[in-house]
């Protein structure tokens, strides 16, 4: 069962001051464990791409992080540029500021402009940042993200106000239904921790605690 649950983690390493060091133990963690993805800054996917091109492991990076206020060209852009250099999955930030201020259209174009660029090439999951939203406001951004083409909705990029929460997760499976995935991300740092997400319907682990996880997976043998 540890291995199923690390198949379920994207290993991550996003603070601005990572060095080439952290991220190549980052990818052997990710190799040694199975871990989904290994979930870096642009800047490293084509190191992170080399290291594990032999390995089951996806390469994940982030796009309009953290802020989610580039525009929607710029985005595109940025995925095109990390799909060229090895990224398997892209980790959006939607447009905060429009969808909080009434502008769908534009929240739309914005995940509509990454899933076209990344199209057949990489999945992607669209970080809603719940901490900044009403829950109106959240159900809104996942219905957009699911008619916009995404794969997964995601909870939070870690750098904002807060993360994951069961009721934030539990609240966006029930918006987005079967067809979508649910990544819950931002605190997740323990093995209860991640129990609890699932139970709540997510289906992916956005996790910089991936190994502690997994070693606590060890003890277990309940789940």
């Amino acid at each position: 069962m540890s291995k199923n649950i690390a198949q379920m983690i994207d290993h991550t390493l996003l603070k601005p001051d990572a060095k080439l060091e952290e991220l190549k133990i980052l990818c052997s963690e990710a190799e040694k464990y199975q871990f989904a993805s290994v979930c870096v800054n642009p800047t490293w996917v084509d190191y992170a791409s080399s290291l594990l091109k032999e390995t089951d492991v996806k390469v994940c990076t982030v796009i309009g992080f953290p802020l989610g206020a580039n525009t929607p060209e710029t985005k595109a852009f940025e995925t095109k540029n990390a799909v060229e250099h090895g990224a398997q999955e892209i980790d959006m930030v939607i447009n905060i500021g429009a969808l909080k201020s009434g502008n769908i259209e534009l929240v739309k174009k914005d995940i509509i402009a990454v899933c076209s660029a990344a199209k057949d090439k990489a999945l992607v999951k669209v970080i809603i940042e719940t901490c900044l939203l009403t829950d109106k406001e959240k159900t809104q951004a996942c219905e957009i993200a699911k008619n916009a083409g995404a794969d997964y909705v995601k909870t939070s990029t870690g750098f904002s106000t807060g993360g994951a929460t069961i009721e934030d997760v539990a609240l966006m499976r029930k918006a987005v239904g079967q067809e979508l995935g649910v990544k819950a991300s931002g605190g997740v740092r323990s093995l209860d921790d991640v129990k609890k997400m699932i139970e709540a319907g997510a289906t992916r682990i956005g996790a910089s605690s991936g190994v502690a996880i997994v070693q606590g997976l060890s003890s277990e043998t309940d789940y």
